[in-house]
């Protein structure tokens, strides 16, 4: 529930890496197109943005995070 004030937007967007781990972000992982040697490569990353992984696909990438058990995000 959001408050008037907004209070719970205002906590969210100071929480620190540590502060989303404890809430169970470690679960989470996202992919970022990347260049590597001139070719797109796929860029794994933790939530809190440390990098996992490196692979050739889109797919290999998404099969990774499914194989570690690891939730996919979507971002915009």
């Amino acid at each position: 529930m959001i408050h008037k004030d907004n209070t719970e937007i205002k906590l969210l967007k100071n929480l620190s890496p540590q502060d989303f781990l404890s809430l169970g972000v470690h679960d989470i992982a996202y992919v970022r197109e990347i260049d590597v040697d001139g070719k797109a490569s796929y860029a794994v990353h933790a939530a809190d943005g440390t990098p996992l992984s490196v692979l050739k696909s889109l797919n290999e990438a998404l099969h990774i995070i499914e194989h570690n058990d690891l939730e996919t995000a979507i971002l915009h």
